[in-house]
């Protein structure tokens, strides 16, 4: 479960829920709800740290064990933490559901996310096309409008 809190735009709330499973094969099932996004297309990434602080810039950079350039996520070349852009419509809250074959949750293997942070940025994620060398670093996403750290609930 993460608990969002605000980066750069404290009026950004609300809940994910990450799901580990091994059917049909082993991966993640993340739902998001969330609240104040402006509309449009937002950068969606899990970071290095579980550290929030300093308005979320403390949780480090992408979560990449593999070393690979910043990429989309049904990439094989890709930061384990790339997992590309939420929408959010005209009205309502962002919903969200994803599944994720590449990380894992809570089985300590290479790419497990727990007690990692997870951000929503500003803006689009180019997913590592924007042609500098930025965007294969973070995908041009902007400012982190929200984070939390992803927490084990059972």
């Amino acid at each position: 479960v993460v608990e969002l809190v605000g980066g750069s735009d404290d009026g950004v709330t609300g809940t994910l829920y990450i799901i580990g499973t091994n059917w049909p094969t082993p991966g993640v099932v993340i739902y998001v709800s969330v609240h104040g996004l402006a509309l449009g297309p937002h950068g969606f990434h899990v970071l290095m740290e579980g550290n929030l602080g300093n308005k979320c810039k403390d949780a480090k950079g992408h979560f990449n064990p593999d070393g690979n350039d910043h990429n989309a996520p049904t990439s094989l070349d890709r930061h384990a933490g790339d997992l590309g852009n939420i929408f959010t419509p005209r009205y309502g809250p962002t919903n969200i559901y994803i599944v994720d074959r590449y990380i894992s949750l809570g089985d300590d293997g290479p790419r497990d996310i727990a007690g990692r942070g997870i951000v929503i940025h500003a803006g689009e994620d180019d997913l590592g096309q924007g042609g500098d060398a930025e965007s294969k670093k973070t995908g041009n996403a902007g400012a982190r409008v929200a984070c939390g750290v992803i927490n084990i609930v059972h």
